[in-house]
């Protein structure tokens, strides 16, 4: 069972390439696939780039990536401002996806890994992403050093994950997901496989002072950790996102990070 990067993005190509469909009729309203500028949001609980402006000031002049765009309502959100986009996702069907919301080639769309950004040293204003490519990834640190490499001084990095303190509990919504299970500090990751023993999707944690090192790690400056709380009179639940537990736990962190100027 290959758990190395090579591995882990080939077993989660195939799984978003298949699940594109399936994943798009629960959340594509929610995102705001569909809609003419798409929408940024940042995390299941619902926080929004329009009002939280995590990335600063983005608009005309601005040069914008996305890592793991999937289906680029975030990418085309922020093209809607004014930026010239790159959204990256290793994922044909997910990129297939967005693609008819695509006006003037702005984002551009490409199929990539998020360890290997196609993008020049120092091009980009804003890197970001919104729970794409970096809980999918084997070498996350290595996403920090492209992010630091296609920054230029003073450009600003942005990624939402699930929560690291997440790990310890079951992906259950209900009373069930309230119980610690798993050790915090097991950092095997977790993967599905097909009846023939293929990983067929694999995730990889780390804790919260693997993240703060791995950005630290990169040449980036930490500037806010949010950890968005679960929004009063929201009843939608996503997964093991759900009232119940956000009402007594965090779901979602929020990496504000600059590359020194």
């Amino acid at each position: 069972m290959r758990r190395d990067s090579a591995g882990s993005e080939a077993a989660n190509r195939s799984w978003w390439d298949a699940d594109a469909d399936a994943y798009h009729a629960e959340h594509a309203a929610f995102l705001g696939v569909d809609s003419a500028d798409g929408d940024f949001v940042w995390c299941p609980e619902g926080l929004r780039e329009a009002e939280a402006g995590l990335l600063g000031t983005v608009g005309p002049g601005t040069v914008a990536v996305e890592i793991g765009c999937g289906s680029a309502p975030c990418s085309r959100w922020l093209a809607a401002q004014g930026a010239a986009v790159v959204g990256i996702d290793i994922s044909a069907g997910m990129l297939r996806r967005g693609l008819p919301q695509v006006r003037g080639g702005n984002p551009l769309l490409v199929q990539a890994g998020a360890e290997r950004l196609p993008v020049a040293d120092g091009a980009a204003d804003v890197v970001c992403s919104a729970f794409g490519g970096i809980p999918f990834v084997a070498d996350s640190a290595q996403v920090m050093a492209e992010a630091y490499r296609v920054l230029r001084p003073g450009g600003r990095f942005v990624f939402s994950v699930n929560h690291p303190m997440r790990w310890t509990f079951l992906d259950d919504p209900g009373p069930e997901g309230l119980v610690a299970t798993l050790s915090y500090f097991d950092r095997s990751p977790y993967v599905e496989t097909d009846d023939d023993g293929a990983p067929t999707y694999v995730e990889h944690h780390r804790t919260m002072g693997d993240r703060i090192r791995e950005i630290v790690g990169a040449g980036l400056r930490v500037v806010d950790v949010l950890e968005p709380e679960w929004p009063e009179g929201f009843t939608q639940e996503w997964g093991q996102w759900s009232p119940l537990r956000g009402a007594i736990f965090p779901g979602t962190a929020i990496f504000c990070c600059e590359k020194p100027g």
